[in-house]
């Protein structure tokens, strides 16, 4: 794809009806951000800052308010941007009468991919989720780190050349976060752009390419860690640094 940016929100404002009022709830307020092919962004943020918000406009289920929010430059509710997104919503739902096998291929039918490519493309997810042992059996045996390396699963499942992440490493073990940023850094390096809601800071800084720290609905401060915490590219920071210019944000725009 020539086009320069994988992901577009251009001034993105998003109200939530409340009852009582004819003004509703501003859930994100004048957003931009741009992030090229292949990037890592973290967006880093309070319960009810808009993160979750903002993955669900660029995954086109909510239709913004005002601005936009595009794709590879299609708007992010058309066809073709859908098309091109894996997404994994921060409480995935799953029928408990399928296996993961069953519901890896379910989605796979959805996604339109051809029976023989489906077959292989589903053994694969299963390996790289490490769910191959736990494959035929029920999802309703499984446990909640299993839960959400299925959803991983499936949001990669069509090759997406976006994927966008609501708390990925929830309900993960240390091991698991581990292995997780390992196979999401071997994604971003074959292309994929990713996007990612994160609680733990120190962990999303040394996943991603760029972070975005967002307050009410509002982006406090974005960009790449070193120029955040104005440090040479090559040099190794100290979380407390970043635990601070998170918190002084924060407090500034409280």
């Amino acid at each position: 794809m020539d086009y320069p940016w994988a992901i577009e929100l251009v001034d993105f404002a998003q109200k939530y009806r409340t009852s009582g009022s004819g003004h509703g709830r501003l859930a994100v307020g004048g957003l931009t951000l741009r992030l090229a092919p292949g990037q890592i962004l973290g967006l880093l943020g309070p319960n009810g800052s808009g993160k979750s918000t903002t993955l669900k406009a660029l995954a086109g289920l909510l239709t913004p308010t005002a601005g936009g929010c595009r794709i590879f430059g299609h708007q992010a509710e058309s066809v073709a941007a859908r098309a091109l997104i894996g997404y994994l919503p921060e409480t995935p739902q799953y029928s408990p009468h399928l296996t993961g096998r069953g519901f890896l291929h379910y989605c796979g039918g959805l996604s339109s991919l051809p029976r023989v490519e489906l077959g292989l493309r589903v053994s694969a997810v299963l390996s790289w989720s490490g769910l191959e042992e736990a494959a035929d059996r029920l999802i309703a045996t499984y446990s909640k780190g299993m839960k959400q390396r299925l959803g991983l699963a499936q949001a990669i499942l069509h090759e997406p050349a976006v994927l966008l992440l609501d708390e990925p490493a929830s309900g993960l073990d240390p091991a698991g976060r581990l292995i997780l940023s390992q196979r999401l850094r071997e994604l971003a390096a074959g292309g994929t752009t990713i996007v990612l809601s994160a609680h733990l800071l120190t962990s999303a800084a040394e996943l991603c390419d760029r972070l975005a720290i967002l307050g009410a609905g509002r982006l406090l401060v974005e960009g790449t860690v070193p120029a955040l915490l104005g440090v040479a590219p090559a040099r190794t920071f100290a979380p407390s640094r970043l635990e601070k210019l998170y918190l002084e944000k924060l407090s500034l725009h409280g």
